[in-house]
């Protein structure tokens, strides 16, 4: 048991005018632990003025995903150019990320995107006079065995294979998604130690910077929630993980709401182990402790 769960179980038993010997107090606070089962990310609602847009296709976001993958040894591409049958190659990329391309002999392929690279290799061919203006097509015929670290609050932490582009989400679901325990937000850490905190609500909502791809070697981190507790008179009383913008009305409601015998004006909040006069919009604190009363009459 934690020393802020110790504070808080005894924080309530004050409040209600209970005392209890040490062996009880610690048997009631282990059992107060709770389980969160997993849950799927949360659609933010549309508002209903908004015109709907039409869904991209499959195909269409495949091939979006697949322009931005970050090509690396290993990888086995197809090159064209468009009208020139003479020019399609197929080849893995070698250790040293270079490939082997008609015309242009050697050129590298490691660490450019699809993009980056089709670009690339058509300048090549219209700077050597092979072609006046090459249209580049790359497919990525397999993929490289390589992972993503998934870790933290999360239904299946662990590694997960990146066997295409991937964005956060993507791999966040394929991990099992998230446990109720879990905060609003995950940490990116990438290989060259650029780290992103990254916002569920915008996460959700599928913008390309608020969702991006992820690359084989970064880290995905799901830190656990902080807590505030609720006691007393309420259908469910406990910790529960404190989200963003969490009010003392929504922190009742979280408790399962008052009983037929709770008083909404029986209610004490302690911060930092001190009683504290508040409304029903107080936003709760990291630690904040509730306690209901019941109703005189």
């Amino acid at each position: 048991m934690t020393r802020a769960s110790d504070s808080a179980f005894r924080l309530v038993f004050e409040a209600m005018g209970m005392s209890m010997s040490r062996s009880v107090f610690g048997s009631l606070a282990a059992s107060s632990a709770l389980l969160m089962s997993a849950v799927a990310f949360a659609q933010p609602p549309v508002p209903a003025a908004a015109p709907a847009k039409p869904a991209a296709s499959p195909d269409k976001q495949e091939k979006d995903l697949l322009a931005g993958y970050v090509l690396g040894p290993d990888d086995v591409i197809e090159v064209d150019v468009l009208g020139q049958p003479e020019f399609k190659t197929r080849a893995k990329i070698r250790n040293d990320g270079m490939i082997a391309l008609p015309y242009i002999g050697d050129v590298k392929a490691q660490g450019l995107t699809v993009i980056q690279f089709n670009n690339m290799v058509a300048d090549k061919l219209r700077t050597g006079g092979y072609y006046a203006k090459p249209f580049l097509s790359t497919d990525i015929v397999s993929f490289a065995s390589r992972y993503v670290i998934v870790l933290g609050d999360i239904a299946q932490p662990g590694l997960q294979p990146v066997d295409r582009a991937y964005r956060v989400s993507e791999v966040l679901a394929r991990a099992g998604g998230l446990r109720e325990t879990g905060a609003d937000y995950v940490v990116l850490r990438r290989q060259n130690g650029e780290e992103l905190k990254l916002d569920f609500k915008k996460l959700a909502a599928g913008g390309v910077e608020d969702d991006p791809l992820v690359q084989p070697g970064d880290k995905l981190y799901v830190p656990a929630a902080e807590l505030f507790y609720i006691y007393g008179q309420v259908n469910a009383p406990g910790a529960y993980p404190l989200k963003i913008e969490m009010t003392l009305r929504r922190a009742l409601a979280r408790g399962g709401g008052l009983t037929p015998n709770g008083s909404e004006k029986r209610i004490k909040l302690y911060h930092d182990g001190t009683e504290k006069k508040v409304g029903m919009d107080y936003v709760i604190q990291p630690g904040d402790v509730l306690v209901v009363g019941e109703r005189l009459f």
